[in-house]
């Protein structure tokens, strides 16, 4: 008996419910978290490390287990790949262009040098095309040691801000705490089976690999609450965190989301994820690097280095230029 395609209009409801669900339950799941883990007396710093950040990428990870358990890893691989290049290339190229993105000396010395290394880790790994067990365990022990690290250096070079974002955490109840803890979680799982269920129908349907769907449609939505909340903290004037915030969650994606189709079951992948996808999202990330490492060098002496418009206008070419490459190599 042939499978039969669900219709058009299923599909996009499927789609559109899966990100709504996404986006409220990670915001949900996150808040009943910390406030549990404050109920406990877990530093506010702990909390934003580990916690909020983990939240920024949990959508990623739930579609990464869902499309993992049903067979289609090179979705979870597109994802977490889309992701650190829709993060880059339009998060901040599209944030910078409505305010300049303040560049910390910090973000250079300590975040980015460990996002590089995760890159070229995660590279090595896709070199062949495929992710083992392995390699998935070996991506996702490596958030211990960049996490221990992160807190024990940020804890002597918080500025003021900082420390005000991270005790800004919602205040519940630990009854209200738990409640939406477990509300989150199960909402999380039920969005990411919608919303891979709706990409598979959409790739059929398009005539194109998971893959593609991957990192296109679902790495897009999945970015896009930190687009929004990216865009609207640059309109409000409090974005001096931002690009803090995209390389922490683009080391989420790297360790905690490309690792779980590895672990689930060894993916194997088209060329093309090396040769091109990841290719594109390495020099989207050595362009960051680059920029900031400028910003900061011809700014040393006043001490105010911004990322401005040029910087982000070369950004979002290279996230546009990216889809015009997937479009003639599909």
């Amino acid at each position: 008996m042939l499978h039969a395609i669900p219709p058009l209009a299923l599909v996009c409801i499927a789609l559109i419910i899966g990100f709504t669900g996404l986006v409220w339950s990670a915001d949900r799941f996150v808040a009943g978290a910390a406030s549990i883990a404050k109920s406990f007396g877990v530093a506010p710093l702990i909390i934003g490390l580990t916690i909020v950040s983990f939240g920024t990428s949990a959508p990623e990870i739930m579609v990464s287990i869902s499309a993992s358990l049903k067979g289609a890893g090179d979705l979870a691989v597109g994802n977490a790949i889309g992701s650190n290049i829709a993060n880059i290339g339009l998060v901040l190229g599209a944030t910078t262009l409505v305010a300049a993105i303040p560049v910390q000396s910090h973000i250079l010395r300590h975040e980015m040098p460990i996002l590089l290394i995760i890159t070229l880790v995660s590279g090595f790994f896709l070199l062949d095309a495929t992710l083992t067990l392995i390699e998935g365990i070996i991506l996702l022990v490596m958030l211990v040691p960049a996490i221990l690290y992160l807190v024990k250096i940020k804890q002597s070079e918080l500025s003021a801000h900082e420390v005000a974002e991270e005790e800004s955490l919602e205040d519940l109840s630990t009854g209200a705490a738990f409640a939406w803890f477990g509300v989150g979680l199960l909402a999380l799982m039920l969005s990411s089976e919608v919303l891979v269920w709706g990409a598979k129908s959409a790739a059929e349907m398009a005539g194109v690999s998971p893959l593609i769907i991957g990192l296109t449609v679902i790495a897009l939505g999945t970015s896009l609450p930190e687009l929004a909340a990216s865009m609207m903290s640059a309109i409000k004037g409090h974005h001096d965190i931002a690009l803090g915030n995209i390389v922490g969650s683009n080391m989420f994606n790297l360790m905690a989301v490309m690792s779980i189709p590895g672990i689930v079951t060894p993916t194997i992948m088209d060329d093309s994820v090396f040769n091109r996808d990841y290719l594109v999202m390495l020099g989207l990330t050595l362009l960051l690097a680059v920029l900031a490492a400028k910003t900061l060098w011809l700014n040393r002496k006043s001490g105010k280095a911004k990322l401005g418009r040029l910087a982000g206008s070369l950004m979002l070419g290279g996230y546009l230029g990216y889809y015009v490459l997937l479009f003639y190599t599909q």
